[in-house]
């Protein structure tokens, strides 16, 4: 018999994986599911403190989402040891996949399906026999946390004599006008911001914000529609608008339809 425990902040999430790890392996006993970052802390904190937990059940495996209610998963990983195998999930594949290519940890993409799963539980059956080293652990938590945290969650507009800070989740676009760059909010307002184009572009999630054009940077939770236009292009129709019509060009429309259905 494996037990797992999962570590999902959304709970259609968890039960949808309960029941995904039913179908791979009937046998399977779910030690428990915790959502936050504080929650797991303390649950392997007493780990570390009465071998085994209080409840009697400790786990061949862990699946552990990245992004939790009360932050990163990784800020588990800086205040406790973790002595099990870790299969994370993910939403998005191409900036995680780097660093699973160790043998003491695996990923799923979401949402998970039973195909994923079967391999990541195989994988989990040969670590026995060729077990990973923590140092193995280490440098692929160091490469996840580096991507995860790199990108700007707000810039700073002033405002009179303030600074104030803009989340990107207000963001609909940022577009150049007069080679300045602009942020449009979700709510129609416009602010300056500080650098060029293409340098707040490589400041921004890709996952979240794609650069159209040469003018305009517009985020995935803004786009209202896309439509067909003149000669292969497309254009693309934000939630909010703006002063141009957004072109994007034929030879983008293929990485545009990759990036918007990720």
């Amino acid at each position: 018999m494996t037990t797992a425990l999962i570590i999902e902040d959304e709970n259609m999430a968890a039960q949808h994986l309960v029941r995904q790890l039913r179908a791979a392996a009937p046998d399977m006993q779910v030690a428990g599911i915790l959502q936050t970052v504080e929650e797991s802390t303390e649950w392997f904190r007493s780990v570390e403190s009465c071998s085994p937990p209080s409840d009697g059940v400790q786990p061949d495996v862990v699946f552990m989402d990245i992004h939790l209610a009360d932050g990163l998963a990784f800020r588990i990983f800086d205040q406790v040891k973790v002595p099990y195998p870790i299969i994370f999930t993910t939403a998005y594949d191409q900036y995680a996949l780097q660093a699973f290519q160790v043998n003491s940890i695996d990923y799923l993409l979401k949402p998970i399906n039973i195909d994923d799963l079967h391999r990541a539980l195989d994988k989990l059956r040969q670590r026995t026999a060729s077990p990973s080293s923590d140092d193995d652990l280490r440098r692929a938590l160091e490469m996840l946390s580096q991507h995860y945290r790199q990108y700007k969650k707000f810039f700073l507009i002033p405002v009179r004599d303030k600074l104030v800070p803009l989340a990107v989740e207000q963001i609909a676009c940022i577009y150049l006008d007069n080679k300045n760059s602009v942020a449009l909010t979700v709510d129609g307002h416009t602010h300056p911001l500080d650098k060029p184009l293409e340098q707040i572009a490589a400041q921004l999630d890709p996952r979240r914000f794609f650069k159209a054009n040469r003018q305009y940077i517009v985020a995935h939770h803004a786009i209202k529609d896309i439509s067909v236009w003149l000669l292969g292009k497309y254009t693309i129709r934000l939630s909010v608008d703006t002063p141009e019509r957004i072109v994007l060009p034929k030879a983008k429309v293929a990485e545009f339809k990759d990036w918007y259905c990720q």
